[in-house]
């Protein structure tokens, strides 16, 4: 009995994700009904997501255990299911915008594929569980092979979603290896066990760093890191411009959300101090060390030789990713904190990259960067609009972009190690070598001469509307960005089960 009113009391604190389920469902029901393609169903799902959206809101600042200790609410969690109701509203505007999605043979299949990764992604914030998180990486995982290959006429889709799924199920398969060792090693799948049981009985160098290596080729190959990265630029190239920037903003926020929480859970005596207290000869800082530096240098490097947009920005994601784990190493709530403001800023410049991208697709047919000689012109709303992302994704000033490095940066140097400073130096030197390919897209678009039709290219007022949804943030918060910092600061609280 005590069982049962434990449970009713769980879904009280589990209805964000209820409400989110219900909205896949009527979703789903109203595609059935409709029998066409309608944007009435994407409407019904922006509607769903923003009700859950103002539930998490009403959560901040809880902090409790649900589910036998499955799964947990903390700031931490809320902050990015947050962030996962904006970007998905966001896609979705992309979708129903989108000439591939028009074109494809399905209806409005998207609508329902894009909430339930959502839904994945919110297990996968909340995820204090082995099993849990396995589960829920699982849920976004799936659902994510099939919105690759969406447009199935398309062969490069369908080459695409079959990488994609491929890569996908070695990694996960990997990781879940990974953690029967774990488990097998220390009796429990409660990751706040097994950091009690390391901390008290000690830990076998050999077992429990072999099992955090072969966990981390699950969560790298969810952010794109390397050398978890080979399945990126194919299916962010064969993917619908909607699915690539899901994947690269929602589903890579979700990889680093369950990334940061079983690290600092698992591997920390109490992570929820200003300095976290790691548990001595476990060298996990080390893994992400090397995973941060390689993705960096090879996601900057290899984008130079991009001819496709969509490529680039693959790459482009790659190395941010890399900027990104910078904040992890720290080991402390700056990191954390610096970690979050970066997620922000990522939301709004790659996905305003993307939306720039999809709407010279559905112009020109092409993302090639040759292919936009002239475009500055020819859309001058559009030309300045990318130059903004350009410039955020690149780092430089007056953009949320700086904001999100210039912390990451500063988390590292005021830790004061000289491994640290090394850390920062080869993050800025990056960040250098990354304006030049961001550059080249500017190059093409303003320093070009069109060829062949240079009338102007006109755009609908949605179109300029979801823009400057993005592209004002992007700009605001690099020049007021004290909401975001407090907002970030509030949000790096990890649940901590004492």
């Amino acid at each position: 009995m005590q069982t049962s009113i434990d449970l009713l009391s769980n879904l009280k604190s589990f209805l964000p994700e209820t409400v989110l389920l219900l909205t896949i469902i009527i979703t789903l029901i109203a595609d059935l009904i409709l029998k066409r393609k309608s944007p009435f169903v994407g409407v019904l799902g922006i509607i769903g997501l923003i009700i859950t959206g103002i539930i998490v809101a009403g959560q901040f600042g809880i902090r409790e255990s649900l589910f036998f200790n499955m799964v947990v609410i903390d700031p931490y969690s809320v902050f990015f299911k947050e962030l996962f109701v904006l970007s998905t509203i966001f896609v979705l505007l992309f979708a129903m915008g989108s000439d591939e999605i028009k074109t494809s043979m399905y209806k409005n299949e998207y609508v329902y594929l894009f909430l339930s990764l959502t839904f994945g992604a919110f297990l996968m914030s909340s995820s204090v569980n082995m099993l849990m998180m396995y589960l829920s990486l699982e849920l976004a995982s799936l659902t994510s092979y099939i919105l690759a290959g969406y447009t199935k006429k398309v062969k490069r889709s369908t080459e695409a979603a079959m990488k994609y799924i491929i890569y996908g199920a070695a990694s996960s398969g990997i990781m879940i290896y990974g953690m029967s060792l774990l488990y097998g090693y220390t009796g429990t799948m409660n990751i706040y066990s097994v950091a009690q049981y390391l901390s008290t009985a000690g830990s076998s160098g050999t077992i429990v760093t072999l099992s955090i290596i072969l966990i981390v080729a699950g969560f790298g190959y969810k952010i794109s890191s390397v050398p978890f990265h080979f399945w990126t630029p194919d299916v962010y190239e064969g993917s619908p411009i909607p699915v690539t920037a899901f994947l690269a903003v929602t589903s890579s926020a979700a990889g680093f959300a369950i990334l940061i929480r079983f690290f600092a859970t698992t591997f920390s005596i109490n992570a929820s101090k200003e300095v976290w207290e790691l548990i001595p000869n476990i060298g996990w800082t080390e893994v992400i060390i090397v995973l941060s530096v390689a993705s960096m240098i090879i996601g900057n490097f290899v984008a130079i030789w991009q001819t496709s947009l969509k490529r680039l920005l693959a790459y482009s994601s790659i190395a941010q990713s890399g900027y990104i784990m910078l904040g992890l190493v720290v080991a402390n709530k700056s990191g954390l904190t610096a970690m979050m403001i970066y997620l922000i800023a990522y939301l709004f410049m790659n996905l305003g990259a993307f939306y720039v991208t999809l709407l010279i697709f559905n112009k020109l047919g092409t993302d090639d960067i040759d292919e936009m000689k002239g475009l500055g012109y020819r859309a001058p709303f559009i030309g300045v609009a990318m130059a903004i992302f350009m410039f955020a994704l690149s780092g430089i000033p007056a953009t949320a972009g700086f904001i999100g490095k210039f912390y990451l940066f500063a988390a590292l140097l005021e830790t004061g190690k000289n491994s640290m400073i090394v850390l920062a130096i080869i993050g800025l030197i990056n960040s250098v070598i990354s304006l030049y390919f961001y550059i080249k897209v500017l190059k093409s678009m303003y320093l070009k001469s069109p060829e062949g039709d240079t009338s102007k290219l006109l755009f609908s007022a949605a179109n300029y509307v979801v823009l400057l949804l993005l592209a004002v943030p992007t700009i605001f918060f690099g020049i007021y960005f004290y909401p975001l910092i407090k907002f970030a600061e509030n949000s790096a609280i990890l649940f901590w089960m004492r």
